[in-house]
């Protein structure tokens, strides 16, 4: 029988109790993540089934993504090909050793991605650290000497040889910076919530923390600029010595430094509501702790906003190195530093643009390419990669990059699930 057949009064308490019932369970799956923490810290094992979740690589979809790689454009020579079906695919971060490739997400999973082969194709997609209860677990990144970084909405966790043992559900996990501490969490939101992380030539951790408005109202001002909510934080990697590295940033998504002159460069998503041609998009250069980077008085570019246009911005405001295309949502950027590509990309900037999703005419989705001057400032950005947009409608979305081991690209693609390889043969 329909409980709605049964009065308004039966109706609201079998929700009611629903309602609890899914709170408990909630509460009790957090309270195993917990423990499994603890375990994994200790290096004990948590229980969790050796029957690891696993993508399939081969099927329909495979032939979907293959039929849409076919319409992308690149330079002569290059070629772009699927590497692996990784569902909500984000950030990257490549085992300096194994090769394997750790994917992010702006879900509850962390993918470990292997080739076992070494043909450049993934054999075996499957879960990471599966007996973990991940939140928005975006920004994943390697140090050199192979620990791996995963930076979540407001946790950051550590794993020291995930290259070496992530077959398994039971890896080594350690908190550097515990559920709550990496932003008040009166400040977390819905919005913003994608992390990125960086080790630095210091051999610190840097992050980018997402304002979560539009544009903050001036009350938070004082509290987003102290915690460095809209700018980039530093610390050390265990999380001692934060500060704030670089601030003034709406919400930056994308961050690599550049290994000639150690300059830290980033994207910046700017403002929405303020037509379809402005702002332009950021890409910025921090060649020092403590600059500013014109927001929340600028919306992008020199362009003002209204909620701070009485007030005099910072004379030291850093304007971006380049402005790209408004609301074509940059997201991902890295450095090239392989071999494999021709000279002219070698110590340049590749980055994605994800696509606007508030603009008349939808522009992005596609792969930059920013060269260089000699002094280390932008010389030029243009189209690398494009043809995920046609006539209108996304038929994939980019959503970060990073370099193979063996000098080829890769590509996320958040929205079909997928990373796509891109190589050049002369």
């Amino acid at each position: 029988m329909s409980i709605f057949r049964r009065g308004p009064r039966t109706a609201a308490l079998l929700a009611s109790t629903m309602f609890a019932g899914a709170v408990m369970l909630s509460a009790s799956a957090h309270a195993q993540s917990t423990d499994n923490m603890q375990k994994l810290s200790n290096f004990q094992q948590t229980g969790a089934s050796m029957e690891m979740e696993t993508v399939p690589q081969t099927g329909p979809r495979a032939d979907a993504f293959n039929k849409t790689l076919a319409g992308i454009k690149l330079p002569d020579g290059f070629k772009i090909a699927l590497y692996a079906i990784v569902p909500d695919a984000r950030e990257m971060a490549v085992g300096p050793t194994t090769g394997a490739v750790f994917v992010g997400t702006r879900k509850s999973k962390v993918w470990a991605v292997t080739d076992r082969d070494k043909d450049r194709v993934a054999d075996e997609v499957k879960v990471f650290a599966p007996s973990i209860q991940f939140k928005l677990p975006n920004g994943v990144c390697f140090s050199k000497d192979g620990f791996l970084f995963v930076a979540e909405q407001n946790r950051v966790l550590l794993f020291p040889a995930a290259e070496f043992f992530y077959e398994g559900p039971d890896v080594a996990a350690f908190e550097v910076v515990k559920q709550g501490e990496l932003i008040p969490p009166s400040e977390e939101s819905y919005n913003h919530t994608a992390r990125v992380c960086r080790i630095g030539p210091d051999d610190k951790l840097y992050i980018t923390l997402g304002q979560p408005f539009n544009v903050f109202a001036p009350e938070k001002y004082d509290l987003y600029k102290k915690a460095g909510i809209g700018g980039i934080v530093r610390m050390d990697r265990d999380g001692k010595n934060r500060d704030v590295y670089a601030w003034g940033v709406r919400n930056s998504v994308g961050m690599d430094f550049n290994p000639k002159d150690k300059t830290l460069w980033f994207t910046d998503n700017q403002v929405d509501g303020m037509g379809d041609n402005i702002p332009p998009g950021e890409l910025n250069r921090a060649t020092e702790a403590g600059q500013t980077f014109g927001f929340p008085y600028f919306g992008g570019g020199n362009v003002r906003t209204v909620e701070y246009k009485d007030q005099t911005p910072p004379a030291d405001s850093v304007k971006p190195e380049v402005e790209m295309e408004a609301h074509a949502a940059d997201l991902g950027m890295t450095f090239y530093t392989g071999k494999q590509f021709p000279a002219q990309y070698r110590g340049g900037i590749f980055s994605v643009q994800h696509g606007s999703w508030n603009r008349t005419d939808p522009v992005g989705a596609r792969v930059m390419f920013t060269s260089l001057n000699e002094d280390g400032t932008a010389a030029k950005s243009e189209p690398f990669a494009e043809g995920w947009l046609v006539d209108g409608e996304y038929l994939g979305r980019p959503a970060s990059v990073a370099q193979l081991n063996d000098g080829s690209l890769l590509v996320a693609d958040d929205t079909s699930g997928a990373i796509y390889r891109i190589s050049y043969e002369k």
